[in-house]
């Protein structure tokens, strides 16, 4: 099985911001320590407050399936149910 890189970033609604900053630490605590999770960055983006650049690499399909399924489930996922996804997946 070879490597899956999720690269891309989200938009956040304003109405939303603070939840999701707030929430940011714990989520990015979490991923890392998912097995399988080679790297998580998420970094509020200097010109524009509601944008967040993302960068994951899992070793594989598996633990990236396992991760989308456990973020599904987090309060992450409640707190980020209104953003908005720009996301390439490569494997």
């Amino acid at each position: 099985m070879s490597k899956v890189t999720l690269e891309g970033f989200i938009l956040v609604p304003s109405s939303d911001l603070q939840a999701v900053t707030r929430e940011l630490v714990n989520h990015k605590k979490l991923t890392l320590e998912e097995p399988g999770c080679l790297v998580f960055k998420v970094q509020q983006h200097s010109e524009n407050p509601l944008r967040f650049d993302v960068y994951e690499e899992f070793v594989d399909r598996s633990a990236f399936d396992r991760h989308q399924e456990r973020v599904k489930s987090s309060y992450w996922g409640a707190v980020t149910k209104n953003v908005t996804r720009h996301y390439q997946i490569i494997e």
